[in-house]
């Protein structure tokens, strides 16, 4: 049975106090494990949506990115761990409520937020590039790394190279409107399958729209500049 808007506020407001209370090693390797995760739906993304040619696919890659992408935050939620996205929802609610000082925010913002750069560039460097799951500059033309490859570049290319500094403001709220859309949701189900559900239609839409997102740029810039992408080095 979904939970009614104020009785997922009230989850928001316990789950957010029980965020700050953990120790800071707890939510450093919490916080980790978060980064990974959004990075696994980065490279997932990547991979199913490399060599579709837009001239015959017109605008769907996107749209199978975005589908993709979503395995990150589902991870993070119902394996349980600490993404800054979500714990800018979660955490300042529970202040607000009295549950917590502006300094627990603020500590537990830089704690996840340390964690989550160390865990995204982790999969970038060892489980994207150094596997070969995508190749580099010069990989043989065809092959699933050198697809994988190009569509890697194509994404951080208009992340790092297009967007100027007002734009990805904009879309970085655009995109955590909708990721913070999207825990609030979880928060309404308790089955599994609900969580996901309410998961899947938020993120797919913020990526298939190309919003920016702070975690998972800190796995497209840093694999793409991994696998040398011209420009972004």
């Amino acid at each position: 049975m979904a939970r009614k808007p104020p009785e997922i506020a009230r989850a928001a407001v316990g789950s957010g106090a029980e965020k700050a209370a953990l120790r800071w090693d707890k939510t450093l390797v919490g916080s980790f494990l978060a980064g990974a995760y959004i990075a696994f739906g980065g490279l997932v993304a990547i991979t199913v949506s490399a060599g579709l040619d837009p001239e015959i696919w017109g605008s769907l890659p996107t749209l199978f990115t975005g589908a993709a992408f979503t395995l990150g935050l589902v991870l993070v939620l119902i394996a349980g761990s600490h993404l800054l996205t979500g714990n800018m929802l979660l955490v300042p609610i529970s202040a607000m409520h009295g549950r917590l000082s502006w300094g627990d925010v603020l500590r537990n913002f830089s704690l996840v937020l340390i964690g989550n750069l160390a865990g995204a560039v982790f999969v970038a460097y060892f489980l994207a590039v150094q596997t070969g799951v995508i190749g580099g500059l010069g990989s043989e033309a065809g092959t699933p790394g050198a697809l994988a490859y190009e569509r890697l570049a194509v994404i951080a290319e208009a992340k790092g190279l297009h967007e100027t500094d007002w734009q990805i403001f904009l879309r970085a709220v655009g995109c955590n409107w909708l990721v913070c859309l999207a825990v609030w949701i979880s928060l309404a189900a308790d089955a599994v399958s609900g969580k996901i559900l309410g998961i899947f239609f938020p993120i797919m839409a913020f990526v298939a729209m190309g919003f920016d997102h702070l975690i998972a740029n800190m796995f497209f810039l840093p694999a793409a500049i991994f696998a040398g992408v011209p420009g972004l080095g």
